[in-house]
């Protein structure tokens, strides 16, 4: 297929018409150009994507007003999250799937290290940015993926015990009154439920162990009908092939008939490592799943067709049988990796790997996000304000994906960056520095 090449001098254009389809959603006709200029405003290469410095380059004439006007349509406008990223997805999902088939759904969650206590979601929890436990809040997305490119369609903040129950903390950050408590992985299945509600095309569930390793988890996928590939820990214990547990104990003369599965001394599961551990060097199998910076992706894989443990002495039937994969690297001196999966028996080995090292793609988004396009930027307190901001951080980089898809990139060029967008804005002094830039710094 010939690739076709971007017009630039229409790519303001394009832009504009995809504003034009977002802007349909938010209601009142007043908050149009306020949500058109703080998307663009997060496209502009600028160090800081909060309020003032995107106002002082979308309008160095007129900085305080347009400073009021960002603010209010991120922080206090009540346009929908869900709307306006359901039309980011009917937007960008054609482009994404004209040449690669959807792949996946996946969930993952990231992390925003903040300091103090009253930004609402803030406490003390594990920051996967930072890599420890940190002050910091959470969100927790799904995102769509082909095999080239991803879309986050659900966004939602974890709110803590600490916070859920406190009405004081919640009332001033505005938290809505139906949020309650939930568990990261609850989160993930109410908005694998919503999508499932829209008819989105389906994908295979992509999860980490975080996800993967919650049992009530994986149980509610298969009740879904979803598909899926998710990491476990290492601790996560098995019947290897062939095996599984014991049938109910006979039948006494008198009394009920037992119907519980059962174990003993000799028959007992084993963990997925000590499985791993017990395989012989035939088991492991070279597989190669993409190219990479630095050339082709590989590693030694096997697969087994186990039967997960997890309080099946609680049961009458045993587990059904799924794919457990496990990754040992040949300079490791122990596995790595670990999937439990559903996918049919009769899939290949490369596909599940490429599927179990899809979630790469998750990493270069929040990447972009964060570092291009100011996800972790909003520097208010609100619930509100929070969701606003992300949602119209994925909205610019739906716009992105959508050109990337649009007009991909020789082979072995990189992908078009926001930087290298084209954007009509004012036209501003030589000197101008952007609070937060090196050269503001060195000027203050």
């Amino acid at each position: 297929m010939k690739r076709r090449q971007p017009d630039f001098s229409r790519q303001s254009e394009r832009l504009q018409s995809y504003l034009d389809s977002l802007t349909r959603t938010v209601g009142h006709a007043d908050r149009v150009v306020p949500l058109e200029n703080y998307t663009k405003g997060l496209l502009l290469p600028l160090e800081r994507k909060s309020v003032e410095p995107m106002a002082a380059r979308l309008a160095p004439g007129n900085v305080r007003q347009m400073h009021q006007s960002l603010h209010h349509i991120v922080a206090d406008a009540a346009w929908s999250d869900a709307a306006l990223l359901k039309e980011v997805r009917n937007q960008v999902l054609p482009a994404m799937t004209r040449r690669h088939r959807l792949l996946a759904w996946i969930v993952d969650d990231t992390g925003f290290p903040k300091k103090g206590s009253h930004s609402v979601g803030v406490t003390r929890q594990y920051c996967g940015q930072v890599g420890k436990q940190e002050n910091c809040r959470i969100a927790v997305s799904i995102s769509l993926a082909t095999e080239r490119a991803s879309l986050a369609v659900r966004y939602q903040l974890y709110l803590p015990e600490v916070w859920a129950n406190d009405p004081e903390r919640r009332g001033k950050a505005g938290v809505p009154e139906d949020v309650r408590f939930q568990t990261k992985p609850e989160i993930a299945l109410a908005q694998f439920r919503s999508l499932l509600d829209e008819d989105v095309p389906r994908g295979v569930v992509l999860a980490d162990a975080a996800y993967g390793n919650d049992h009530g988890f994986r149980a509610e996928l298969e009740t879904l009908g979803l598909q899926y590939v998710v990491g476990i820990q290492s601790s996560t214990s098995v019947w290897p092939p062939g095996a599984a547990p014991l049938p109910p104990r006979a039948r006494n003369a008198t009394g009920r008939p037992a119907s519980l599965l059962r174990r003993d001394k000799h028959h007992q599961p084993l963990s997925v490592k000590e499985l791993a551990l017990c395989l012989s060097p035939g088991d492991w199998r070279r597989v190669s799943w993409r190219e990479g910076t630095r050339g082709t992706m590989h590693s030694r894989f096997t697969r087994l067709r186990v039967r997960v443990a997890h309080r099946d002495y609680w049961r009458s039937e045993p587990h059904p049988e799924q794919w457990l994969l496990i990754e040992w690297p040949k300079t490791e001196k122990e596995p790595t990796k670990y999937w439990l999966s559903n996918l049919p028996e009769s899939i290949p080995l490369r596909p599940l790997v490429a599927l179990g090292k899809q979630r790469w793609i998750i990493e270069r988004d929040y990447q972009e996000l964060k570092q291009e396009l100011g996800l972790g930027h909003f520097e208010g307190r609100g619930w509100r304000g929070f969701h606003h901001h992300a949602t119209l951080a994925i909205a610019a980089y739906g716009f992105l994906v959508r050109e990337r898809c649009l007009f991909p990139p020789p082979p072995g060029s990189p992908p078009m960056r926001a930087a290298n967008l084209r954007l009509r804005l004012p036209h501003v002094q030589s000197s101008y520095a952007p609070r937060g830039s090196a050269g503001a710094n060195r000027t203050a």
